[in-house]
């Protein structure tokens, strides 16, 4: 705890000299700079890290890139490496003096290996294939390379001037190749199916790999196996045995067990529970099988201990477990408002962090072994220390149940004592997911911009969230839009019941389910709602399946039975049943490119409203955008708008 005292003694050190001479602006929000990965180097004497930086949306409608830069720890300062093109998978590559990354340069048509030296100069294209390589990792002694990439295709020829689109056809499988980059000598691994993820042993023999049956969405969530290879016949050494959703898999470091982040089986909708299992294969071992929160990240440094990233309700933990029993683990709760989004350990026992906090999002920070303190040692928007925050905290209520909900509130900006504000409930989506009290604003996010127009913003983490155990998560499964989304209502009557908020101006927005939740709220619950903002949401769950590509997912972890084997109920769980007593105003807006929530879902809604109602009602349809806005002027476009809608329905108007 000494060290957590540490970060807290810095954090309010930062927040006295804030000088906080303005209030948050879109503008503001268009220019969030954010780390987005960092990796120690073998020394342990720098670490490389990339920095997210947006485009600017009044020159350019594209999508963030990412720059590298490399961090020396003596001097406390950072090197630019590369600013050009996106860099991604950034390693140093073992036993050369050099970093190695994904990117696009000069006119590149296809994404190739780089390198460059630790001691700077122009980057050189070291290893290209055929198609773009998605991920990589190299050997033990840095000589061979493992990556991934799409398998080439053969142009079919036709003389025909057009042709169709042939759907969940003709898929593009992602293949294992192994290749030495200074012959160019490369092999593809034959082993079938669509590999997503690849991990050297510690002596280079084998390869642990996730691998789906198909390129298919569904197939990637919920029928992924963990495959050991190898390295040197190419052939299948062992199938780990388990079902269901996973992420991440590292080695022991002695090479004979395998440790991965996976659901406890097909049902689960999250993959949150730690498992081990023999590198030969078989049946795996749940570590943390009961324990309430969920595992975010895991390291395998000693033999008998795997340190882990954590979420434990809205906060992030540090702990360890022993892997040779089903103990409960070991960690110490962080309480001082800040979320650790990433952790490394170096060979020396120092820790790299990724940090958020309700004033600054994803920062790089460094605990060092045996000290006390942690050195916050990225600063990539040095602006933030002229605006004003508003207060965030964490919030307990009881839903009619009796069921104990978490969330996250923040208050206006300059609250005065017993006055009543208008409220935005921003609601998250999955449900499988959770808000933790950091950083909680961005493009669809009203956050802090919303406290400084005026506004209170709530964030309930509804039943059927993360973070609070198997059990929670699974609490809603089964029953869409009940007593989920009943929980969200119990969370706005216990805010208009603490004195905070006015119920005639209560406002919900949401992306994805949250954007169902948003649509449910509007119709539903409309006489609740003064004013509503759907984002890439749901409104028909019955067509919703039809036209998802997660159809499969949609069953095993959410609905638990086929629409078609109850058309009526889950008509009655959609939105448009109630459209016609709709008196919410809704902002509805969506993706035209989304294949996971279907543009046609806003479309519905839209129409419903607009034929069996006069409540005010405008969509709004992104060109070239999926499930989200990826670019610049499209997020700040609906940023634009989202405020803007709230200012005129909540501040303007409200429900009588």
């Amino acid at each position: 705890m000494k060290f957590l005292s540490g970060l807290l003694f810095l954090l309010a050190t930062l927040t006295l000299q804030a000088q906080h001479t303005r209030t948050m602006t879109p503008v503001d929000v268009a220019s969030i700079k954010s780390i987005s990965s960092a990796t120690w180097s073998p020394d342990g004497q720098t670490i490389a890290y990339t920095l997210r930086v947006q485009s600017d949306p009044m020159v350019e409608n594209k999508s963030a890139h990412a720059e590298l830069y490399l961090m020396h720890l003596a001097t406390g300062q950072a090197t630019p490496f590369v600013t050009r093109g996106s860099v991604r998978g950034v390693n140093f590559r073992p036993g050369h003096q050099t970093l190695t990354f994904l990117n696009r340069l000069d006119n590149d048509k296809i994404t190739g290996l780089y390198e460059i030296g630790l001691q700077g100069g122009e980057a050189t294209l070291l290893y290209q294939f055929k198609t773009s390589i998605s991920s990589y990792q190299w050997s033990r002694d840095g000589n061979k390379l493992a990556f991934i990439a799409g398998q080439p295709s053969v142009e079919e020829k036709s003389d025909l001037p057009y042709q169709p689109e042939l759907y969940e056809q003709n898929l593009t499988f992602q293949r294992l190749y192994i290749a030495d980059p200074n012959t160019g000598e490369v092999q593809e691994v034959p082993v079938d199916g669509h590999f997503s993820q690849i991990v050297w042993s510690p002596d280079g023999s084998k390869i642990v790999c996730a691998i789906a049956p198909t390129p298919l969405v569904d197939d990637s969530y919920m029928a992924k196996t963990i495959t050991v290879i190898d390295a040197a016949s190419m052939k299948v050494s062992g199938i780990v045995d388990h079902q269901g959703k996973s992420s991440e898999v590292v080695w022991s470091p002695d090479g004979t067990q395998i440790a991965f982040i996976a659901g406890a089986d097909i049902n689960d909708p999250t993959d949150g529970r730690l498992f081990i299992v023999s590198a030969d294969g078989g049946k795996p071992t749940m570590l943390n099988e009961g324990w309430k929160g969920k595992v975010e990240q895991i390291e395998w440094t000693k033999k008998d201990e795997i340190d882990f990233l954590g979420s434990v309700g809205t906060e992030s933990v540090l702990g360890n477990i022993k892997p040779n029993a089903k103990s409960n683990p070991g960690f110490a709760k962080n309480e001082i408002g800040f979320t650790i989004d990433h952790f490394e350990t170096n060979k020396n026992g120092d820790q790299l962090w990724l940090v958020e906090s309700y004033n600054h999002p994803t920062e790089l920070f460094v605990h060092l072994q045996g000290k006390s303190t942690n050195n916050r040692l990225t600063n990539s928007n040095p602006w933030l220390s002229e605006i004003a925050f508003a207060k965030q905290e964490v919030i307990h209520y009881k839903a009619k149940d009796g069921l104990e909900i978490e969330g996250i509130l923040i208050r206006p900006l300059n609250e005065e004592k017993g006055k009543r504000y208008p409220l935005i409930t921003v609601v998250h989506g999955g449900p499988e997911s959770h808000y933790n009290n950091g950083w909680l604003t961005s493009y669809s996010n009203v956050g802090q911009l919303g406290a400084a127009n005026g506004y209170a913003v709530f964030y309930p983490n509804y039943r059927g969230s993360t973070g609070r155990g198997l059990e929670f998560t699974l609490s809603s499964q089964g029953q869409p839009a009940e007593e989920e989304f009943d929980d969200i209502v119990d969370g706005v009557d216990y805010l208009i019941e603490m004195g905070l908020v006015d119920k005639s101006k209560v406002g919900v927005t949401g992306g994805s389910y949250g954007g169902y939740a948003t649509g449910w709220l509007s119709t539903r619950y409309s006489d609740r709602f003064a004013a509503g903002v759907m984002f890439v949401g749901i409104s028909d769950v019955v067509s919703k399946w039809g036209t998802t590509d997660i159809p499969n997912e949609e069953y095993l972890v959410h609905a638990r039975k086929w629409v078609y084997e109850d058309y009526e109920y889950f008509l009655k769980q959609s939105p448009i049943y109630y459209a016609d007593q709709c008196k919410t105003p809704l902002l509805i807006a969506a993706g035209k490119n989304d294949t996971r929530v279907h543009p046609s879902q806003s479309m519905e809604l839209y129409r419903h409203i607009k034929s069996r109602t006069d409540t005010p009602v405008e969509l709004v349809l992104y060109t070239g955008e999926g499930h989200g806005n990826a670019n610049a002027t499209a997020r700040y476009d609906f940023n634009l708008r989202l405020i803007g809608w709230f200012d005129k329905y909540l501040k303007e108007g409200g429900r009588s």
